[in-house]
C-alpha cells in the first residue's frame, strides 16, 4: 500500500512539472515593470520571478505600491488579484459593522508590445464591474547621473507673491483652497462639521518642465498633510511626521518608494525647507539642509500622478485635498546639459 501511494504521489508530480514550465515560460514577456493608463489616472505593475515563483506589486491610481495577493498565469494571460478588507454597515443607525474581504481580479494580456488589462470588481449589491486599460513596459533606469557635471538654466520663480498666477487648479469642479496671504501659498481645505464633504482641489504650474532643481519652504500644520509632484509623476510626502520612525510615508519620502536615510523633519508649524533634484529618472531630496535621499532610481510613479508616463515634461503640482498647509519661494532651476 505504501509503495502504491508513493508511485501514485511521484506520477502527479512528474505530470505537474511541464504545467509548471510552461506557466514559468509564458510569464516571462510580462516580467519587468509596466505603465498602467487608466482611465483618469494612473497605475504601475512589477512582476518578478524569484526561487521559481512568480511576485508582484501593484499601484492601483491612489494610495501605496503594494505587494498582491495572489499572480499566477491562466494560459496565455496573467491574473492578478488583490484583497482589501472594506468595513460596512450593516443597519440604518451605523451600529453594527461587519468587515468584509473583497478581492479585485486584474487581468492582463499580451498584443504584440501593447498590454491590454481588464479590473474585475466585485460591487456591494454583488455584480461586479469590469474596467480595460492599457500597459507600456517601462524602459530599465539608467545608471545614476554625475550631479556634478549638470548645467542648469537661469532660477524660475514660481510664485509672485501677490496671485497664483501661473497655476490652476488641476482638477474641474474641485473647490480652491488657495489663496496668498501677506506673500504666502496658503491651501485651507475646510470641511463644516455636519455638512457634506467638500471635494477640494490640487494646485499645479501651467508650465511644464522635464529634469531640474527644485527649491521651496513648506509648513506644515500638526497633523497635516500634503505633498509635492515632480511632474506630476512623482510625489515627495509633505507631512508632519516630526519624531517618528522612519517610514517611506514620512516628510521626504518618496511617497511609498523611497524611505528617507534619516528624520531631517522639524516640529509641525516651522518652516521646512526642501531642495530636490530630479535627473534621469533618479531623485535626491535634501530636507534642512540633510541629504535624506542621495541620487536614488525612481522605478516609476507614485499614486495620485496625473500620468504613468515618466518620459514626458508635466507640472509641479501640491496636493490640496489633504489638509492645510503653507508654501513660499518656490524656484525651480531646469536641467539644459547633464
Amino acid at each position: 500500500m505504501l509503495r502504491k501511494i508513493s508511485l501514485i504521489g511521484l506520477l502527479a508530480l512528474l505530470l505537474t512539472i511541464p504545467n509548471v514550465s510552461k506557466a514559468v515560460e509564458s510569464a516571462k514577456p510580462f516580467l519587468g515593470r509596466w505603465a498602467l493608463f487608466l482611465p483618469g489616472g494612473a497605475g504601475w505593475l512589477e512582476l518578478k520571478q524569484m526561487d521559481g515563483y512568480l511576485d508582484a506589486s501593484l499601484l492601483w491610481y491612489g494610495g501605496s505600491v503594494e505587494p498582491v495577493t495572489s499572480v499566477y498565469m491562466e494560459g496565455e494571460t496573467l491574473v492578478v488579484t488583490r484583497t482589501r478588507n472594506i468595513v460596512r454597515t450593516t443597519d440604518a443607525a451605523g451600529a453594527a459593522t461587519r468587515t468584509h474581504i473583497v478581492n479585485t481580479q486584474f487581468r492582463f494580456s499580451l498584443y504584440g508590445e501593447q498590454l491590454v488589462g481588464e479590473e474585475v470588481s466585485p460591487e456591494k449589491d454583488g455584480s461586479c464591474t469590469k474596467m480595460r486599460f492599457t500597459g507600456r513596459k517601462i524602459a530599465d533606469v539608467p545608471s545614476a547621473p554625475d550631479l556634478s557635471k549638470l548645467v542648469f538654466g537661469k532660477p524660475i520663480k514660481l510664485l509672485n507673491g501677490k496671485d497664483i498666477t501661473g497655476w490652476k487648479l488641476l482638477e474641474e469642479g474641485k473647490v480652491n483652497g488657495w489663496s496668498i496671504v501677506d506673500g504666502v501659498l496658503v491651501n485651507d481645505p475646510a470641511q463644516k462639521e455636519g455638512q457634506p464633504h467638500v471635494q477640494y482641489g490640487n494646485l499645479c504650474t501651467i508650465d511644464k518642465y522635464e529634469d531640474f532643481n527644485l527649491k521651496l519652504q513648506v509648513n506644515v500644520p500638526a497633523g497635516s498633510n500634503s505633498g509635492v509632484y515632480l511632474r506630476g509623476i512623482y510625489e515627495i510626502q509633505v507631512l508632519d511626521s516630526y519624531g517618528k520612525t522612519l517610514d517611506p510615508h514620512n516628510m521626504g519620502a518618496l511617497y511609498s518608494r523611497i524611505t528617507p536615510s534619516e528624520s531631517a523633519e522639524k516640529p509641525a508649524g516651522t518652516w521646512q525647507d526642501l531642495d530636490i533634484t530630479l535627473c534621469d529618472r533618479h531623485v535626491t531630496v535634501i530636507l534642512n539642509g540633510k541629504t535624506i535621499i542621495n541620487n536614488q532610481p525612481v522605478l516609476g510613479c507614485t499614486g495620485g500622478a496625473i500620468t504613468p508616463d515618466e518620459f514626458i515634461p508635466g507640472p509641479i503640482y501640491l496636493q490640496g485635498d489633504h489638509g492645510k498647509v503653507s508654501y513660499r519661494n518656490i524656484e525651480i532651476k531646469p536641467i539644459l546639459h547633464k
